[in-house]
């Protein structure tokens, strides 16, 4: 009886199948999005966010105590010029477009560290409340300075575009939870001035900035 050829028989049958299955483990165990690119890691399957941050209006200065809701003096709450600002904020996002910043679909405000007798200051929702009552979107107010990280996660969470009121100190923490703090151009602390807004867009898990000026008020620059 003859023998089988040498390399023929069930063995190389065997390795012609592992031979042909490699190049598929290969591709299963690399990482491509459906264009083919290959992915760059976690900010790959981020999702596109645009965040939008302001600092709360003006407070009062030495000699002024500002006002509560109720007309009483309180350190707290906003003086008379970031009582203005707040009422004009709505026409930084007219309602027939054409403006340079989108409607945001939800606003964040600061619920503030502890203030005099226990309250906290309500400046970034006395900021905002306004804006949100005329273009009647929700206001969310459920972290405080100090729990940047949660805001964060929250925001990106959440229906875009997004609108942040914060008080300045916690904002550059804010940008660090976002992961946009080395965009290029981003000031490392935000400057004594109430009349801005920064933007930050995410497309395709890379983050882009630009600052504009709100020009809602006599006197702002």
């Amino acid at each position: 009886m003859p023998q089988a050829p040498a390399g023929s028989g069930p063995r190389r049958r065997t390795l012609l199948a592992a031979a042909a299955l490699t190049p598929l483990a290969l591709a299963g165990c690399s990482s491509q999005d459906p264009s083919g690119n290959a992915a760059r890691g976690p900010q790959a399957a981020a999702k596109d966010a645009l965040v939008m941050v302001v600092r709360h209006a003006e407070k009062p200065y030495a000699g002024d105590l500002g006002e509560d809701e109720d007309g009483n003096e309180d350190p707290g709450s906003l003086a008379g010029r970031g009582r203005r600002r707040a009422e004009e904020l709505h026409r930084l996002f007219p309602p027939a477009g054409g403006s340079a910043l989108p409607r945001p679909a939800v606003v964040f405000a600061a619920a503030g560290p502890a203030g005099a007798g226990g309250r906290p200051p309500a400046r970034c929702r006395q900021t905002v409340e306004p804006l949100t009552t005329a273009l009647h979107i929700p206001l969310r107010s459920e972290f405080g300075i100090g729990a940047e990280e949660a805001l964060g996660r929250a925001v990106l969470a959440a229906r875009m575009p997004v609108l942040v009121c914060w008080e300045h100190t916690g904002i550059p923490r804010l940008i660090h939870a976002l992961g946009a703090h080395q965009v290029l151009g981003v000031p490392a602390s935000w400057p004594d001035r109430y009349d801005l807004v920064w933007e930050f867009t995410r497309r395709q898990g890379r983050w882009t900035f630009r600052e504009l000026a709100q020009h809602l008020l006599p006197g702002d620059a």
